[in-house]
């Protein structure tokens, strides 16, 4: 039986990127174009030949970053029993983890925190929840939660996931995060998610926000509500304006207020409560 045969690169060609190579995607070395491509014989040659599984490009990318942002898992597993370091940060402070969740690899997601990767960076950075939210990666996004992911994380750019999923129309993701306990009225410089959903001109969205407790009144920096981002006589400024004329129902009020003591994990702790089952339907939302 043949063995496929792999040229190696020459030792000059696995230097570290030059300066004058910055924003340029040939400054990536062949351990990085091996992980990209998800090329198992080659990366595993190079590992054996003694090249550093850490080598960073002038964007601080590991070999490990480009495995995972591409969801080759074969590649993640060689990297990683190698010594690849699993919470290196590139130049946007994103993790290997970060890269994972953003491309939706549950495989790539599970294997790095079995070797120890953080779900919760530092504050003020992009978690690896918001770039799952960001991409639509609904099971990413409840797998994550299920690890511990922070609601709650707060990106200065971004804001918090649900802000994220909420600016991409991301439904699904939107209602995970919300049926998990995020804060429907957390905001960034005063911007909510409800003023996202305006701004995306979405009416479904609106109308799970408002259910989960979403204010239509609040204001943003520039004192804008989030009706003052739509055009007017369309379906999603009559949408708002029925949700300001008209007053939440008692069962609303109750439901959102029950949510909101349960905190985290409510869909859990709902369905221990000795309730009749349509009750405990309505408290998870299962209507929208």
């Amino acid at each position: 039986m043949e063995t496929e045969t792999v040229t190696i690169p020459a030792p000059e060609a696995l230097r570290s990127p030059a300066i004058g190579d910055i924003g340029n995607w040939f400054a990536r070395t062949p351990i990085h174009d091996a992980s990209r491509h998800g090329n198992v014989p080659l990366l595993k040659q190079l590992i054996d030949s003694g090249v550093c599984v850490n080598l960073v490009t002038v964007d601080s990318i590991t070999p490990l970053h480009e495995a995972c942002l591409h969801g080759h898992i074969q590649c993640v597993k060689l990297l990683l029993a190698a010594g690849a370091q699993v919470d290196a940060r590139n130049i946007d402070s994103s993790t290997p983890l970060c890269d994972a969740s953003a491309a939706g690899s549950l495989e790539c997601i599970k294997l790095l925190i079995d070797f120890g990767a953080k779900v919760n960076p530092p504050l003020f950075t992009a978690s690896p929840l918001h770039e799952a939210s960001m991409s639509g990666k609904s099971d990413c996004v409840k797998l994550l939660i299920d690890l511990g992911a922070n609601l709650e994380a707060h990106d200065c750019h971004f804001g918090t996931p649900l802000h994220v999923a909420c600016a991409r129309e991301h439904l699904d993701c939107a209602k995970i995060l919300l049926n998990a306990g995020a804060n429907v009225n957390a905001a960034k410089l005063h911007e909510t998610a409800l003023h996202h959903a305006a701004k995306v001109k979405n009416k479904d969205l609106i109308k799970m926000l408002v259910e989960f407790g979403g204010n239509v009144y609040a204001r943003d920096n520039r004192g804008k509500k989030p009706s003052d981002y739509t055009w007017p006589n369309s379906p999603t400024a009559r949408c708002f304006e029925y949700y300001e004329k008209m007053p939440k129902s008692l069962s609303q009020l109750c439901r959102v207020n029950l949510r909101k003591a349960l905190g985290q994990g409510a869909i859990e702790k709902v369905s221990k409560l000795n309730i009749p089952p349509r009750l405990r339907e309505y408290l998870v939302f299962n209507e929208l």
